[in-house]
Order: C-alpha cells, then sequence, then structure tokens
C-alpha cells in the first residue's frame, strides 16, 4: 500500500481534489482506502472508511474546552492522535486489499502541518508505508509573483518538515492553465520580466519597494535547487483531467521514496536509538553515582586488590609459621600471672564484679618486685624511684 496525504491552503479545493482522485481510481478498478481527518468539515463527498467525525465531535470540543474554530481543529487531531496505534492496526489488516490509501487533511494547513498530531500521523504512516506529499496549489490564485512566492516557500517548509517526496498539483486547470506558473519555476528570468511587469502594473503599492524586489529575486534563487526535485502536474477537480499524470507523478514519487528516503529515514530511526541508549546509559550513571551504587567492573577491581592484598597479608603472616620463639612461653606465662593476679583484685562477694578494696595489699606486692629489679641498678637511683613510689 502507498499513502498519499493531500496538503494545501484553505480554499485551494483538496476535498474536491480527494472526491475526483476517489472516483478516477474507482473508474480504474483500482479503489483506494480512504480517510479524512478533517473534524470541521459539514459534508464529505466521498465515502470514507475512516472519518475523525465518527469518534469525535468538533462541536462538543468548542464546548468542553472553550476554544475557537482553529483551536478545536487542533484539539480534535490531538485527541485522534492518541488512538493512532489502533488506526494503524485497522489500516494493517486492509492493507493487502488496497494499493492506494489517499488521506484528506483540515483546510487550515496549520493546524495539521505544524500541530504534534500531523507529525504523529504523518510519520506513523510514513514508517510502514511509502507516503508522498500532495501539496494542492490553487492557480488562479497565485497569477501573481509575490502570492506564488509566498506559496512556494510554504510547500519549501513543509517538504522540510515532512522530509517525504511531494508532488505539486496546480490545481483548477479549468479556469486557469498553470503553464506561467511552471515557466517560472524553470526559469529565472522570465520570473523577473513577471516581477517588473507585476511592478509597472500595480506601482508602489505591489513590489515597488527595493527591499521586496530584492527579496523576491534572492528568494526565487534559493528555491531553483527546491524545484528541480519537484514533480509538476496540473489538475482539474471538475473536469477530472490531468488525474493520469498525478498517479503517474506518484508511483515515480513511491520509486524515489524506496531508493532514497526509506534509507534515510532508517539511518534517522537507527540514529535516534543510538541517542536514546546513550541517554539511558548516561542516566543510569548519574543514578548509579548518586545512590553510590558501584558498577560491576569497580566491584571486580576492587575484589582482584582485595584478594591480592589478602595473599601478601597471608604469606607475611605465614613467613614465622613453624618456628619456635623462646620468649613466647615466657609471654604466655607472664599472661597468665598477670591473669591470676589479676584475679585477686575483684571480690568473690560482690556480684557486680566491682574492683577489691584492699589496694594496700596490692601495692605491697608491687613494691616488692620493684626493689628486687632495683638491686641492679644504682643504690641512689633505686632510693628515688622508692621514695618516688611512696610519696
Amino acid at each position: 500500500m502507498q499513502t498519499v496525504i493531500c496538503i494545501g491552503m484553505a480554499g485551494s479545493g483538496k476535498t474536491t481534489f480527494m472526491q475526483r482522485l476517489n472516483s478516477h481510481l474507482h473508474a480504474e478498478k483500482n479503489p483506494p482506502y480512504v480517510i479524512n481527518l478533517d473534524p470541521a468539515t459539514l459534508k464529505v463527498p466521498f465515502g470514507c472508511h475512516i472519518d475523525i467525525r465518527d469518534s469525535i465531535k468538533y462541536k462538543k470540543v468548542m464546548e468542553n474546552y472553550d476554544l475557537g474554530p482553529n483551536g478545536a481543529i487542533v484539539t480534535s487531531l490531538n485527541l485522534f492522535s492518541t488512538k493512532i496505534d489502533q488506526v494503524m492496526k485497522i489500516v494493517e489488516k486492509r492493507s493487502d486489499t488496497f494499493k492506494n490509501c489517499i488521506i484528506d487533511t483540515p483546510g487550515q494547513i496549520e493546524c495539521f502541518v505544524w500541530s504534534a498530531s500531523g507529525s504523529i500521523i504523518t510519520e506513523s504512516f510514513a514508517s510502514q508505508y511509502p507516503t508522498v506529499i500532495a501539496y494542492i496549489v490553487d492557480t488562479p490564485r497565485n497569477q501573481s509573483p509575490s502570492t506564488f512566492m509566498s506559496n512556494m516557500l510554504y510547500a519549501c517548509s513543509i517538504l522540510y518538515k515532512t522530509k517525504l517526496p511531494m508532488v505539486l498539483v496546480f490545481n483548477k486547470n479549468d479556469v486557469v492553465k498553470a503553464d506561467f506558473a511552471i515557466d517560472w519555476m524553470k526559469d529565472f528570468e522570465v520570473f523577473q520580466e513577471a516581477i517588473l511587469k507585476n511592478k509597472e502594473l500595480q506601482g508602489e503599492t505591489g513590489m515597488g519597494s527595493g527591499y521586496m524586489g530584492s527579496l523576491v529575486n534572492s528568494m526565487s534563487l534559493m528555491l531553483e535547487e527546491f524545484y528541480s526535485q519537484l514533480d509538476c502536474v496540473q489538475v482539474s477537480s471538475a473536469t477530472g483531467a490531468g488525474f493520469d499524470d498525478f498517479t503517474k507523478a506518484v508511483d515515480n514519487k513511491v520509486k524515489e521514496y524506496n531508493e532514497f528516503y526509506k534509507k534515510e529515514r532508517e539511518e534517522t530511526l537507527k540514529r535516534k536509538e543510538l541517542e536514546e541508549e546513550k541517554m539511558k546509559k548516561e542516566s543510569m550513571t548519574k543514578l548509579m553515582k548518586d545512590l553510590k551504587i558501584k558498577n560491576k567492573k569497580d566491584v571486580n577491581k576492587e575484589a582482584h586488590s582485595d584478594s591480592s592484598a589478602d595473599v601478601i597479608s597471608d604469606l607475611e603472616e605465614g613467613e614465622n609459621d613453624g618456628i619456635l620463639d623462646p620468649d613466647s612461653e615466657q609471654e604466655e606465662n607472664d599472661d597468665i600471672g598477670a591473669a591470676a593476679e589479676r584475679e585477686y583484685t575483684f571480690s568473690e562477694d560482690r556480684e557486680l564484679g566491682e574492683v577489691n578494696d584492699t589496694v594496700p595489699d596490692l601495692q605491697a606486692k608491687y613494691q616488692e618486685a620493684l626493689e628486687k629489679t632495683a638491686k641492679d641498678v644504682s643504690s641512689e637511683t633505686a632510693e628515688n624511684i622508692v621514695k618516688y613510689i611512696r610519696g
């Protein structure tokens, strides 16, 4: 299935174009899958498989949210886009039955193109099916060079916004032929002559100012590359002329989508996934730092360093294993003796184990021991020590 999204200024004839395209495809025994996304229209002159008006009431949205016409259209599209996954499932079930899916958008072009819901709906279809933008131009209104330039800038912005292949459709060909517009797009000098002619006709009220003239000239030069990437067709929604050319242009753009746009979109999606993974890792790292949680690598490093330290300490402690220290038994006996002496410092009849009050006996023992060791020292030093202890 290939998708055609019809976009254009208010009054350009999008709904009539949709009706004629629908009947043209039925005449070729290739009926399309039709979707209406205009919640404010009172009557749709063609049968729809999915109609936004069935699920969202435009007037109720205005009353409940206290909105004006444009705000209610944007809100209705936002409400509809919340269920876009269900819409895509319905379309997917019928994708094998229909070759073409044509979508009508609201007359207020900014409500669809520049809203979040418009991007969601467009991306949803473009991610699953080859999608082409049909930009409808009101040919009689674009006979002025300034109006034509404004319309082309709008088309360029939509192409840049959607990043999808576009077919420029000059509608109402039965009223005014679009040969002049195609000549302006192909030849810069012809467009310059039209600017000068318009200046002579309208004088200072038109494009007489030097600023406007230079601006339009520079814009026309800038749009030459934009024109080269477009397929232009002339159609008449009233008579049905030119719709064979339109279907051929759509088929060419579908091939272009598969060759260029699809690869670019896949690369963009991969880039977004990588960026999201990177952001997730960075946020997780920050969270772990905030919570003071260590990474597995850091834990393994610390474990390895701890194990090596344990081995070294074990070796150091084990260096003297099996070697008898001659002073060890004496130290143990001294410890035992000290423990035995400490036992006498606690009274047996006291439950709380307080220190015994027989301090003079303990003091006499220490003094006796000190006097024995003081024999090897000079008598004066020993006497001074004894006096110091007694005092």
